[in-house]
């Protein structure tokens, strides 16, 4: 085990503030992150798809020096998260939505902050008319992938087009099998009854995962493009606010009450939304650290297999506008047609995981 990944407990103790220093134990943490990177094209046209407004003769005129400022600032905020708790690490996990195919995510991993840790992607392209994909970023240090596929959504309308599927990721971190589900789930546009048969449908693959490798982690995450307390995330994929709440076939939605405190990662008509969640099946909770009497933790996490520790919104300051009347919201990299060598119009979320060496 190198040094950089052998963490002590106080790493933990730090993120929870309630773990006794008594108890020496090594116990490594992960970073798991998620990040809508908002429209990264190139400057090429893909054969069958409308991404024409990101040409240099499209709406947003966009350019190869539009494009390279793009890349080093989604990879700037790429590398930063994670690091508030794992300094000079990172995460080990990011899915990705709003990229347009594996090109962008080649010249992405190459960038230097990036590149520095050999980061990798994983990629299949989907059948979305505009062209934009999900992926998964990955430290090969930390990560292993193992299969992979794209679980298709299934249109209940003929009449309707095809929509982003679900990248599914199977893999091994920290020693657990793990399947990560990256998610971009139809637009607000589309009506709530499209996002809550994606979260049906992502809920039926969980549950084929899980009844074949019944020990396997199951995380979801994505732009969801629904709040936690919406019906797609409360029924569909059956996502609970508490802990205590959690039963067989459901998951852990640990962002629930981070938007009912106020905070979120997308702002719209002055108030915020959280839209890019990380959820997890109960496997991921240790059972025995909770006081169902008090509705919170022991503080004893035993942490023998991979377990959730506490999420967070990355609020950079240089994601952040600094000026104005959208002052404090997402910057991003164009308003109104004008570029504004942004970032994106959503926050990054990571959620952490720690386990026993």
């Amino acid at each position: 085990m190198t040094n950089v990944k052998r963490l002590f407990l106080l790493v933990v103790i730090i993120c929870l503030g309630q773990v006794a220093i008594a108890q020496e134990r090594q116990v490594a943490l992960y970073g798991i992150g998620f990040y809508n990177l908002e429209n990264l094209f190139d400057i090429t046209h893909d054969e069958g798809k409308n991404d024409y407004e990101y040409l240099p003769d499209g709406d947003n005129h966009w350019n190869a020096m539009k494009y390279e400022n793009k890349l080093k600032n989604m990879s700037r905020a790429l590398a930063d998260m994670g690091t508030d708790r794992l300094k000079g690490i990172g995460c080990a996990i990011i899915g990705v939505s709003e990229v347009e195919n594996a090109h962008c995510l080649t010249d992405l991993c190459a960038q230097e902050p990036l590149a520095a840790r050999n980061m990798q992607f994983v990629h299949i392209e989907g059948p979305d008319s505009r062209g934009v994909d999900c992926a998964l970023l990955y430290n090969p240090r930390f990560f292993t992938p193992a299969k992979v596929w794209l679980q298709p959504y299934v249109l209940k309308d003929t009449d309707a087009r095809p929509t982003r599927g679900f990248l599914t990721v199977q893999g091994t971190l920290g020693g657990d099998s793990l399947t990560v589900i990256v998610c971009h789930w139809p637009s607000r546009f589309s009506g709530s009854p499209a996002r809550v048969w994606a979260g049906e449908q992502v809920r039926a693959e969980k549950d084929s995962i899980i009844s074949a490798s019944p020990l396997m982690k199951v995380i979801v995450m994505g732009d969801l493009n629904d709040d936690p307390f919406d019906e797609s995330l409360r029924s569909g994929l059956r996502a609970r606010r508490k802990i205590e709440d959690v039963k067989p076939g459901d998951m852990y939605n640990p962002w629930w009450q981070i938007l009912l405190d106020g905070r979120g990662t997308l702002s719209y008509q002055g108030g915020w939304n959280l839209f890019d969640q990380i959820i997890m099946t109960p496997n991921c909770i240790d059972p025995s650290d909770f006081d169902k009497k008090k509705g919170k933790s022991k503080g004893t996490i035993k942490y023998t297999t991979l377990c959730f520790v506490k999420a967070e919104i990355q609020r950079f300051e240089y994601l952040l506008q600094e000026e104005g009347r959208y002052k404090g919201t997402p910057k991003r990299t164009h308003a109104s047609g004008v570029w504004l060598n942004g970032y994106s119009d959503h926050l990054p979320v990571v959620a952490y995981f720690a386990r026993e060496l």
